[in-house]
């Protein structure tokens, strides 16, 4: 930079010889000069007004102040005995050097005021004699001494800083004298303690100071700046330089920064003492010319790693000639401080490279310490509001999105380096939007960080090999270095041995700096910008650079080079750098060597860092990596430094590898955060898996995934981790191939069993890409242990084995864990084993019953919320696979923890236990929140196991018939009538039975029965949904009902003609042989008529006869009538058969048949079943004749019996960031520029529905649960195929507990929501059951918010019935449900963002486009959505086909689910499923968190409760039956 420029190093050596500072009493002997320098310093120091009053100087001649200087000269050159005369001598000097001050002293000559700058010169030049070291001097001299070396430079800095006399000429003297001094106190060999080390840190930071200032009044000339150079290579051994050196670069630094990329650029901070060095006055373009020669001032740091460059000086070369022992000059103690040395250089490179990223960061303050200090320790902080805008983009800084790693502000300006909190490169650290680019950084930095990255590396060996080759075939002449020459490394460094280095100076030593180095070229490449282009020379230096620190030795130890590369190298694989993936192999030895071992193997145990943040880092590059096998497939990695393709992996086969780190690292992983980011990975690997057989393999070639062998010897040892050689083997040895040769086929058994249940008409949800035809062949030996199902097997045993021992403990890794349970559930594997299923089956509900188990102490509601997500895994499982209910030991299994969860206790606590039964038990769940849980999963496994989807189809889990529907098919309904559901509803009988179902009964027929049998249709609304059913009573099947058993006419029969003779006879009415009979004394116990009248009295037998006798009138009256009448016998007719019988009462039939009607009676012995209380009836009879009461059905039908969400999809292009461009860009102009891949993921998400068609949830209240055929306005199709704004279509899934709607807004998102604002036409209580967030409903608000968060941990039973038999219900709080009540936690809104520049997401307007997402629930909730809960997930399309994720959400413990993970790269063929996943957790744990949510089916029951009290008829036993045997309208 200065090569054409003269040095001044010369005169520097004059100055350090004396040759300025000799005095004339020198030609004396010293005691003769010692006399006249005490008298004459004496006098002169009494006029200073130290000591008295200050007086002026007596000296009025130019002559005579020079003789006096010249006095003053020698004295300053006295031994140190003489303190007293030489502080005197300094006094006069620092007395009259005010001569340059605005205002002089009075003692100051009167000649040195009138030409201060000449005089000042010289005194300055006089000073260089006090600096000079003694030698021999003892401690307390030195001491002495280097208190008025202080007093000295505080003057000279304080005159320069405050004068404005100063010119050039003298400018130039004085940093010609600083350069001097520091010449002769540092340039020799460090020894501890003398003036040099004292005085070391002092006269540099002075130097740099008065330098600076000297920018500012007189810039300094190339000559002067080429000294500076020169000299500082010469102190490199002293550590103070460097650290002056980081201090005031980091100074300038800041300064550059302000006015390069304006205020909101995030601030560079450094101590307040650091911030002043800058002089005031200084302008821009002096900062930047300031900048940049200081940070070349001490040349290539790397030469502090050659020490034989270091001591070249002729002050080591002296030190090593009179060395008692003979020495080099490398040798000298004071070099061992090197290491050091270099480490403070690197982190002051590294600080600076921070601050250009825009990481607010801390000033290196605290280097100046003594002793080695090898530690790996991050130059800079984390500020979660450190990101913004540059100045010319011109608008408002945006503020930082919170991550779950985000770390807190920048520590004290105090602190160490070493203290400061380490952070990783990944998804904590936000950079500055408005950063250079790296070309523009490593332009800067480059050589230094590039050679400082290949020290002690194979590259740096060879070099120095070469070097030394060279150096030794040169002339010696040749050899002969100047004192002030070159320090590149280019050049030959010495013809020593370097196996002469101490043990202290080998250049492993040397690592931490190395470290520092190579993890700030990472930093570097890591902010790289979408698009960005940086230039290949770079690239593949870093990538030599990279490979060569991430060799592994044979030890297999973690060095600080290769954990500071994976410190700051988590975004390396997602930036579309060209060509980075031939580093692949280096990273998976890497990782295989931090994160499958539970201990790390460090190299050094000085070594200081935060393991957990270590780990963190390996598994955001692991993240990062883990899709690319199979996305490359065959495609070959080549090495950097090896041509020949021996070597040569090709990605499939890293697939081994990569598996085993995951399921290794999760085995031995203590920290949640890093837990949970495995989790979500793990899934990501199984669904890849899965899916990438489902579609790129096809049918037939999926068999070879199942090689029978294998597998069965695999499953010997799930968890083991078989080493790369086992898996490169497997990859060679080929031990199946694409033939027929393989036993496992598609057919009979589980797996089909699975895809007959499954085989609903969907949509497709899979992409399928081509498959190249030689990825067969690399799948050889390889399958039969990664696999999807050798993955599903490992994944189920190990997190399943996990989740029992060491997660059960804590929330979020068990959500994590049960998330993962669940999706790995609905993975379709062909080979799936009943036998795993099962297994997974048993171990979620024995972690169930330990949950449960936990003494009281432990339950909480994150206990609680663990059972209820355990309860919800365990539904997805047997949904899944329904086969499991078949088996007997699973059926009663998971039927156990059902009645654990509803009722508190089990049956049989063993197997050989008496069952205990219903009425034996006290009803104490763990909490409600449970026991709704349990009561879901047994709905689930009566109604929908084997059964979901319906015919109805996944969009409906309730019947699509209601009482409108059913009238328009019976017979007696008018069609013109059936307009209007309240003249249908009075068709129908209500009962409400439990306090929970409504059973509606409809006593007519429909009209496609013909049959007069006692028929009745039913709509049971329940908790679980509406069902409808017809029934009719049957004496015979209608199998055999065929033959229709009555006719209209049946026919007479013939009579017969011939006519029996009749035989007159008298009736008897005792047997003819009676009277023969001998009568005893018992036929005598029956009195006659006569002893009847002799007892009695004629009158009694009188009156029987006279009734004998009136009776045989009558008859005989009656016979005479019947014989005149027309239904005589006379007058017989044709028999005609009786008209069938339509009347049947089928209501009470239906209801006594089935128990309804069953009165129980009393028992006056029970308190509760006295006579005063009223009768516990089965029935309640509901009075439909109330207008509202179609109104409160509709609404208990518009409570949909599963969870409801949507999320929001997003299109940005690059540089968006307002929200109408973004939403323009789903217009019919603007969709044929997008992305082709984001029209494939939308597709993934959900199946395309019409809204008008739609029974399901839409994403808008107002239309959401209506029944097909519904009358509704039927909009013209649109053109725009991805036009899913819910106007007409919308995407949409559906399993059997949630729906979830995917809806693109677009503008008429805007007009739609304002509309129905504006004009309100959704009732503030007709959807408050579909809010997102149900609140438990309280009459007395503000005591039920008290109540609420009891009522999860604990049941309020009721106390006065603990005697009954019947199980004590536990007492759920009623209310008007729908009464609005203000939410504990806002409805979640949750955005899919598809950016083509990555770093838009840190100015996507989140607040504006709110009022986009309005569903209708907002008014009936009372609380609008804020853009601090929104969570929003970024999707960023990568150059390579991948798919890069970003997650943004409020900082909630519960708030990131899985399966994606913050930073995780995503395949294409499984985004949508995981997309999908993700959201549905989201909202999950939301639910989990909120105290006040209530599940829909509880929903419901409230709503039915409601309608109990508010159209119950309080009827009588006989009231009841009465009301039975009338007809409905």
């Amino acid at each position: 930079m200065y090569s054409e420029w003269a040095s001044l190093s010369a005169q520097i050596t004059a100055n350090s010889c004396g040759a300025q500072c000799f005095s004339v009493l020198n030609k004396f002997p010293a005691s003769a000069g010692r006399e006249v320098v005490v008298s004459v310093v004496k006098q002169l120091g009494t006029n200073l007004g130290i000591t008295q009053n200050a007086e002026p100087s007596h000296l009025v001649k130019d002559e005579e102040v020079k003789w006096c200087m010249d006095v003053i000269c020698f004295g300053l050159s006295l031994p140190l005995q003489e303190h007293e005369t030489i502080k005197d001598c300094v006094n006069v000097y620092c007395e009259w050097l005010t001569a340059l001050h605005p205002q002089p002293r009075i003692s100051v000559p009167k000649p040195i005021c009138e030409d201060a700058n000449l005089y000042a010169r010289q005194i300055i030049n006089h000073f260089h004699n006090l600096f000079v070291p003694r030698q021999g001097e003892s401690a307390d001299t030195i001491k002495r001494q280097a208190v008025l070396c202080h007093r000295v430079l505080r003057t000279l800095q304080q005159t320069a800083q405050i004068s404005q006399l100063m010119d050039r000429q003298t400018w130039d003297t004085l940093l010609l004298f600083l350069l001097a001094i520091n010449e002769i106190l540092l340039a020799p060999p460090t020894v501890k303690d003398d003036v040099g080390d004292q005085l070391c840190e002092r006269v540099l930071s002075v130097l740099f100071e008065v330098w600076l200032l000297a920018c500012v009044r007189s810039f300094p000339s190339p000559s002067m700046w080429k000294t500076l150079q020169e000299s500082c290579a010469m102190w490199r051994h002293r550590v103070a330089l460097v650290d002056q050196w980081n201090r005031v670069n980091l100074a300038l630094t800041a300064r550059l920064l302000e006015f390069s990329y304006g205020p909101a650029f995030p601030q560079l901070k450094n101590a307040d003492e650091d911030g002043q060095l800058i002089p005031i006055g200084m302008s821009n373009d002096c900062v930047a010319q300031t900048w940049y020669r200081f940070l070349r001032m001490i040349g290539n740091p790397t030469a502090l790693c050659s020490p034989h460059i270091i001591s070249k000086s002729s002050h080591f070369v002296q030190w090593a000639l009179t060395h008692e022992k003979g020495a080099e000059t490398h040798q000298h103690p004071c070099l061992q401080q090197l290491p050091q040395i270099f480490l403070n250089a690197m982190k002051g490179i590294s600080s600076q490279v921070d601050a250009f990223l825009g990481l607010s960061k801390t000033s290196l303050i605290g280097l100046t310490g003594g002793g080695a200090r090898n530690a790996i320790s991050s130059s800079s902080t984390t500020n979660a509001g450190s990101t913004g805008t540059g100045s010319g983009e011109g608008s408002a800084p945006a503020p930082a999105p919170t991550t779950p790693t985000s770390t807190s502000g920048p520590p004290s300006a105090s602190s160490s380096i070493n203290s400061l909190p380490l952070t990783s490169m990944g998804a904590g650290v936000e950079l500055a939007v408005a950063r250079p680019k790296c070309n523009s950084i490593l332009h800067v930095f480059h050589e230094w960080l590039f050679e400082a990255a290949h020290i002690g590396g194979d590259t740096w060996r060879q070099n120095r090999k070469k070097q030394a080759c060279e150096a030794s075939k040169r002339p010696s002449s040749m050899i002969m270095e100047h004192r002030k020459g070159s320090i590149s490394l280019s050049q030959p460094n010495s013809l020593n041995d370097p196996q002469s280095l101490p043990p202290t100076l080998t250049i492993d030593k040397y690592e931490s700096g190395r470290a520092e180095a190579i993890g700030t070229l990472c930093k570097i490449f890591c902010a790289k910008k979408t698009g960005e282009e940086i230039l290949p020379v770079y690239l593949a230096r870093f990538y030599m650079a990279l490979q060569q620190c991430l060799k592994i030795t044979e030890s297999r130890e973690c060095d600080e080079t290769l954990a500071s590369i994976l410190l700051h190298s988590s975004d390396l694989f997602r930036l579309d750098l060209d060509g980075i993936n031939v580093l692949l192999p280096g990273f998976i030895a890497a990782l295989e060597i931090v994160l499958p071992d539970k201990d790390l193997k460090l190299k050094t145990q000085s070594m200081v860092f935060n393991r957990t943040e270590l780990r963190r880092s390996a598994i955001n590059i692991l993240l990062s990596i883990m899709v690319l096998p199979l996305h490359y497939q065959t495609l070959p990695i080549r090495d950097l430094t090896c041509e020949t393709s021996e070597k040569m992996f090709t990605f499939i086969q890293l697939k081994s590898r990569l598996m085993n780190i995951l399921m290794n690292a999760l085995q031995v992983e203590t920290d949640a955060q890093n837990t949970h980011m495995l989790l979500g990975g793990l899934l990501l690997c199984v669904q890849d898996a899965v899916t990438f057989e489902e579609t790129e393999l096809g049918g037939g070639n999926a068999n070879l995934s199942h090689n029978s062998s294998g597998v069965q010897h695999h499953d010997a040892n799930l968890l083991s981790s078989a080493c790369s050689e086992r898996s490169a083997s497997l990859v060679s040895a080929g031990t199946a191939s694409l033939g027929g040769q393989t036993t496992a086929t598609m057919g009979a058994g589980s797996g089909s069993i699975r895809d007959t249940a499954s085989a609903h008409d969907y949509p497709s949800l899979t992409i399928s890409d081509d498959m190249s035809f030689e990825f067969g062949q690399e799948l050889e030996g390889v399958t039969t242990y990664d696999n999807a199902h050798a993955l599903f097997v490992r994944a189920t045993y190990l997190v399943c084995h996990r989740l029992i021992s060491s997660w059960k403990t804590d929330l979020n890794v068990s959500l994590a864990a049960l998330e993962l349970l669940s999706g790995l559930a609905r993975l379709h594997i062909r080979e799936t084993d009943a036998l795993e299923c099962k297994r997974a089956v048993k171990w979620i509900c024995d972690y169930i019953c330990y949950q449960c188990s936990r003494p009281p102490p432990a339950h909480s509601k994150d206990l609680h919320s663990t059972i209820v997500a355990a309860f919800q895994c365990t539904a997805a499982w047997l949904m899944q696979h329904p086969y499991l209910l078949q088996d007997k030991d699973c059926l009663q299994t998971v039927l156990e923890v059902v009645e654990l969860g509803i009722s508190g206790t089990k049956s049989q606590s063993k197997g050989t236990d008496i069952p205990k039964f219903k009425d034996e038990k006290e009803l104490k769940p763990a909490s409600m929140r449970v026991r709704d849980a349990a009561e879901n999963l047994l709905t689930i496994i009566l109604e929908q196991v084997g059964y979901f989807p319906s015919e109805c189809g996944p969009e409906s889990i309730s019947s699509l018939l209601d009482e409108l529907a059913l009238m328009k098919h019976c017979n007696s309904m008018v069609p013109a009538a059936a307009a209007s559901s309240e003249q249908a509803i009075a068709k129908f009988k209500y009962f409400v039975t439990e306090n929970s179902t409504i059973l509606a009964l409809l006593e007519e027929p429909l009209g496609n029965d013909q049959d007069p049998q006692p028929t009745v249709t039913l709509l049971i609304r329940g908790p679980f949904g509406r069902h409808a059913w017809t029934m009719q009573l049957r004496h015979l099947p209608r199998s055999k009902s065929g033959i229709k058993y009555h006719a209209i006419n049946p026919g007479r029969p013939i009579p017969m003609n011939d006519v029996t003779q009749r035989l007159d006879s008298e009736q008897k009415n005792f047997p003819d042989g009676v009277d023969k009979v001998q009568p005893c004394v018992a036929d005598y116990s029956i009195p006659t008529i006569e002893q009847m009248r002799e007892q009695y009295g004629t009158a009694v037998i009188r009156e029987l006869e006279s009734l004998l006798e009136n009776q045989s009138i009558h008859e005989k009256l009656a016979w005479a009538e019947a014989d005149t009448s027309a239904d005589s016998l006379s007058h017989a007719q044709e028999c005609v058969p009786p008209t069938v019988c339509h009347e049947f009462h089928a209501a009470r039939l239906f209801l006594s048949h089935f128990g309804f009607l069953g009165f129980e009676t009393r028992n006056p012995q029970n308190p509760a079943e006295a006579l005063g209380n009223p009768p516990q009836r089965p029935l309640i009879v509901l009075d439909t004749k109330s207008a509202a009461f179609a109104a409160d059905l509709d609404r208990l039908d518009k409570l949909s019996a599963r969870t409801h969400d949507s999320v929001y999809v997003f299109y940005v292009k690059s540089g968006q960031t307002s929200a109408q461009q973004i939403i323009a860009n789903m217009g019919e102009e603007s969709s044929a520029s997008h992305d082709p891949h984001f029209a494939s993921m939308l597709q993934t998400l959900g199946w395309p529905v019409q809204v008008s068609e739609h029974s399901g949830w839409t994403g808008f209240a107002h239309n959401s649960w209506s029944l097909k055929g519904t009358p509704e306005e039927q909009l013209k199709s649109t053109a725009n195929e991805l036009n899913y704004n819910g106007s007409q279509r919308v995407l949409y899934w559906a399993d059997v507990s949630s729906e979830i709607a995917f809806v693109v807004p677009t503008t008429w998102n805007l007009r739609y929501n304002s509309d129905t604002c504006d004009s309100g036409s959704i009732s503030s209580t007709d959807q408050i059951g579909s809010s997102n967030v149900w609140t438990r409903g309280e009459a007395d608000s503000a005591a039920g918010l008290a109540k609420s968060k009891s009522r999860n941990l604990s049941l309020e039973l009721d106390t006065n019935r603990r005697d009954v038999k019947e199980p004590v219900p536990p007492t759920r709080r009623k209310g008007n449900v729908t009464k609005p009540t203000l939410l504990a936690q806002a409805p979640a809104k949750i955005f899919l963002v598809w950016l083509e520049s990555y770093e838009d997401y840190l100015n996507f307007p989140l607040e504006d486009l709110l009022a986009y997402t309005r569903t209708g629930e907002e008014l009936q909730t009372q609380q609008l959505p804020r853009a601090t809960d929104c969570h929003v997930i970024f999707v960023h399309s990568l150059l390579s086909g991948l798919l890069r994720v970003k997650l943004q959400g409020p900082p909630g413990r519960m708030s990131f689910a899985t399966p994606l993970v913050d930073g995780m790269v995503l395949s294409r063929r499984v985004v949508g499923n995981l997309v999908r996943q993700t959201a549905l957790n989201i909202s999950r744990r939301r639910r989990l968190d909120n105290d006040n949510y209530q599940p829909p089916h509880v929903r419901r029951r409230l709503k039915v409760q409601d309608i109990v009290q508010k159209y119950k008829m309080d009827l009588s036993e006989a009231d009841l039956l009465a009301h039975l045997f009338q007809r409905a309208i």
